[in-house]
């Protein structure tokens, strides 16, 4: 529990609320209602005085953006703290898990208790000619160690700079973003910005798992990860991007090496890599996205081998009354310069009811080549084994304060083998996750 903890120790100063002058003059006034209701307003729709609360990339809402300078459905719910600080608009948004893992069969390993956690800090504000944005996103999950938690079929990656990580899922680095933004309106509906992290996250692929809506309350990470959104976090970012009202067009340049095993490190390199994507937001309800990418080297125990990257993906967002449901389907493709392309398909869903209850579940079908990395003179070591998986999960938040809320959970996974695998992974494994999350709201 000392992972969730620091984690709202980090959090709690910023739910600190400001106080408007009796002029109404100040500009310091807190958008957070004190008793937060499930679905939170769409910002861009308030009236902020001088203050143009429009999107940190365009005159688009700012439930639109999600992760790096991807797009969501205007309609998803925007959580977190938010406030004004004089010329400033800032967002806080958060979450810890506290994790056990318990995953089956014989290369299912050892049972394991961990923290999942992440905190994002935003703030933007309007200029004479444009708007300025700052994005910023930590994690302790380094303090699980190096060769993250245990998750049948998950693969990329290293613990230790000479093997790959199995049948594990690596932790995310100490700093995952550290950007700055700034977009200039072209017209009343166009726009065009400049995004620059170290690290950041490339115009490639869908919003990371752990930002969308349909998929940030699985606790356990999708093992068609490194086929859809593996890039976001990367060291080294420059994203030229044109909004024209429902559309965005952008291009990134990036360094393509993954993270290693030093968590705490930013290791800036060559800008080696480029991707392009195409975003259509057709209602609010709705959001689709095409990208490729050239990902130089993004593997450091396969040096020489580069990846082309192909991904496209749909997300709908549905509000009723109190309850959202958002679904995301998405499809990636890595044709490396050396070894077998490969496809993922990924198909999740997640439905709040309420205030307190999370329904969530997702599929998904990948093809995997690295399951024997570590024993090259196993006669499967190099074949492709199409893998498919099952998780479905329950989240109830039992209490709620201000803008936290804490809730107990657990998912069931599934998988599906081929018989080749029978005798290393067993028929049909199954693995479980039970945890307690606190969340900002």
């Amino acid at each position: 529990m000392k992972l969730v903890w620091l984690i709202s120790a980090i959090l709690l100063p910023h739910a600190v609320m400001a106080e408007t002058d009796s002029a109404g003059d100040t500009a310091q006034e807190t958008l957070s209602a004190s008793e937060p209701s499930h679905m939170p307003p769409d910002l861009s729709t308030m009236d902020m005085s001088r203050h143009t609360m429009h999107g940190m990339f365009g005159p688009n809402s700012m439930n639109r953006e999600a992760s790096g300078t991807s797009w969501q459905p205007d309609s998803s719910p925007q959580e977190g703290i938010h406030q004004m600080d004089g010329e400033w608009m800032t967002m806080v948004h958060g979450f810890a898990d506290l994790i056990y893992d318990g995953q089956g069969g014989p290369r299912g390993g050892e049972n394991k208790t961990f923290s999942s956690n992440m905190v994002m800090l935003m703030a933007q504000r309007d200029l004479e000619f444009g708007t300025l944005g700052l994005r910023s996103m930590l994690s302790l999950e380094p303090l699980m160690g190096k060769s993250g938690y245990p998750e049948l079929f998950q693969t990329g990656e290293t613990a230790d700079g000479k093997n790959s990580l199995v049948d594990r899922q690596h932790p995310h680095n100490l700093f995952m973003e550290l950007a700055v933004c700034y977009s200039v309106p072209v017209s009343d509906a166009s726009s065009a910005f400049v995004y620059a992290g170290l690290p950041g996250e490339p115009a490639l692929g869908p919003s990371a798992f752990m930002h969308r809506v349909s998929g940030q309350d699985n606790v356990e990470a999708p093992i068609t990860h490194h086929w859809l959104d593996s890039t976001h976090v990367t060291n080294g970012v420059i994203t030229l991007g044109y909004i024209y009202q429902s559309w965005k067009l952008e291009g990134s340049v990036f360094h393509g090496r993954e993270p290693d095993q030093f968590r705490y490190k930013i290791e800036p390199g060559s800008l080696d890599s480029g991707s392009i994507r195409l975003t259509y937001n057709p209602s609010e309800n709705w959001s689709t996205q095409i990208s490729y990418g050239h990902i130089g080297s993004p593997e450091a125990l396969e040096p020489d081998v580069n990846v082309n990257r192909t991904t496209a993906s749909v997300t709908a967002n549905f509000v009723y009354g109190a309850n959202n449901w958002q679904t995301t389907g998405a499809w990636g493709h890595n044709s490396p310069s050396s070894g077998l392309s490969s496809n993922a398909v990924l198909l999740e869903s997640a439905l709040t009811v309420g205030a307190a209850h999370t329904f969530f579940g997702r599929a998904e079908l990948v093809d995997k080549d690295e399951l024997f990395a570590n024993t090259p003179n196993s006669p499967l070591a190099g074949q492709n084994f199409r893998i498919g998986k099952l998780s479905v999960g329950y989240i109830h938040d039992f209490w709620s304060s201000g803008n936290y809320k804490t809730g107990i959970g657990g998912l069931v996974s599934q998988y599906a083998v081929p018989s080749a695998l029978t005798q290393s992974y067993g028929a049909n494994p199954t693995s479980f996750m039970v945890f307690v999350r606190v969340k900002i709201q």
